[in-house]
């Protein structure tokens, strides 16, 4: 398997899964959930089409920018993200964003949009209540001990790191500051994007439940559409693979023409 590459000034940001060969016509920017990193995406080349580059957008305090502080607030964070991504935008593109990340990706082309720069093709948003819901996010202003038990229940994060304080000690204080950027966001004001929007919701997911899904389509004045897939709030095997399948398909029409 060929290892991730970084380039350029934007190496902090983001890990590159595409083909050695450079062959990618059209990006897919994949932002992960709270207290994940991009390594979540490290497959997805192989389970795309060779002329997809996967880069997955890593934030500070985890992997290789460990040492970094996280961001506690959504605005400062997009506008980072998009300063990085201003450099990226001459392939066709498309946002993908799982719980969190989903959030942080829309927050994100909102800000390329008020830039004037290019809008991704699609966005994508996979087990993240629709933010025109309002509703609380749990666990980012809740003691240790209740964070712990939400991300029992949520599922997604090895069980080393429970059984383990000094693991624990090192990784609660990156998930509450990445549930504090969503907890704590203000809400959007201004037009929806022009952007076709897909959601995924896992069928037995009590965290973003189907019904809590339905109103991205507030977020979009193009198309939008809902899948349910199987499996909790992290999905099952067949689910994911359903969600990637059709992640392919929509994206293939806007790769056509420049293969």
């Amino acid at each position: 398997m060929t290892a991730p590459s970084l380039r350029g000034t934007n190496a902090r940001w983001f890990r590159r899964f595409g083909s050695a060969d450079g062959s990618g016509v059209l990006r897919l920017f994949c932002f992960h959930y709270a207290g994940g990193s991009a390594a979540s995406f490290r497959d997805w080349r192989l389970r795309l089409p060779p002329y997809v580059e996967v880069v997955a957008v890593q934030l500070p305090g985890r992997e290789n920018r460990f040492a970094e502080k996280p961001f506690l607030e959504m605005p400062p964070l997009a506008e980072a993200i998009a300063d990085a991504m201003a450099g990226e935008l001459d392939l066709p593109y498309a946002c993908f964003g799982f719980s969190m990340g989903a959030r942080v990706a829309l927050a994100v082309t909102h800000v390329l949009r008020e830039r004037g720069l290019r809008q991704p093709s699609h966005l994508f948003a996979a087990s993240s209540c629709a933010p025109s819901l309002g509703l609380p996010v749990r666990g980012w202003d809740e003691p240790d001990e209740r964070l712990i038990a939400y991300l029992r229940e949520l599922g997604g994060t090895a069980a080393a790191i429970f059984d383990s304080d000094e693991l624990l000690d090192l990784y609660l204080p990156v998930v509450r500051a990445d549930l504090t950027v969503i907890g704590t966001c203000p809400a959007r004001t201004g037009p929806p994007l022009a952007v076709p929007l897909r959601a995924f919701a896992g069928a037995e997911d009590t965290q973003a439940p189907p019904e809590f899904m339905r109103d991205w389509r507030r977020e979009t004045s193009a198309a939008f559409s809902l899948t349910v897939v199987s499996g909790g709030h992290f999905f099952d095997p067949a689910g994911v693979t359903t969600m990637i399948d059709q992640i392919t398909a929509e994206l293939e029409p806007a790769a056509r023409g420049h293969r």
